[in-house]
């Protein structure tokens, strides 16, 4: 098994701490998405959409897309629920995640931490946008957790590392953390969970 990946990348990173939690070696091959080596043609052919994560199967089936490589990789683990309400509401939490969450989050955080943004009105503005969207996503969390240790039936799943990966990195997108006490609680619980990987663990992270 092989995952293709950028080391900064929330998304990879979700694969990266299932993988580490179920104990699952595999080889990881770092990408500079930065220089361009996801649009290069042999890249392509893996995935023509030209992103990253990218899961290939020992029988060289790639599959793309973060939280489908979550689902692929859970199916049979705790991190996956029997009850089929529960899975419901997994999946709901993985859209979310992708649909009102990572779109903002992320892309404040790539703006601000990674690639730059240039200091002009109209940046500024866009930068201002996803910030409020970011805000919004978080304050569902912030109310979701009111009560609740983890996301979906008491118990951490595949729904909770997906929200972890780019919520814990937040303040790198100009988010502040301190306003939202029960996703701070829950980050906490997330970090003490047995096989827990940091972002910055890639170097050591494949087998």
């Amino acid at each position: 098994m092989k995952l293709y990946d950028y080391p900064k990348s929330g998304n990879g990173y979700k694969a990266r701490l299932l993988l580490a939690q179920l104990n699952q070696p595999y080889d990881y091959i770092p990408l500079d998405i930065l220089r361009g080596e996801t649009r290069t043609d042999s890249f392509l052919q893996k995935n023509p959409n030209g992103r990253i994560p990218l899961l290939e199967l020992d029988d060289g089936t790639f599959l793309p897309e973060s939280n489908a490589i979550l689902f692929f990789l859970a199916q049979g683990s705790r991190y996956w629920p029997s009850a089929t309400l529960e899975q419901a509401q997994v999946l709901q939490w993985l859209f979310f995640e992708q649909y009102s969450h990572e779109p903002n989050i992320a892309t404040a955080r790539f703006w601000l931490s990674i690639k730059g943004l240039e200091d002009t009105p109209f940046n500024n503005g866009l930068l201002a946008q996803k910030q409020k969207q970011g805000r919004a996503a978080l304050e569902v969390m912030e109310t979701h957790l009111n009560n609740r240790p983890f996301f979906v039936g008491d118990r951490y799943t595949i729904a909770d590392m997906a929200l972890y990966a780019y919520t814990h990195v937040a303040g790198e997108g100009g988010f502040t953390l301190s306003d939202y006490p029960n996703v701070s609680h829950w980050l906490g619980r997330i970090r003490g969970q047995p096989g827990h990987v940091t972002l910055e663990q890639w170097q050591s992270a494949a087998s």
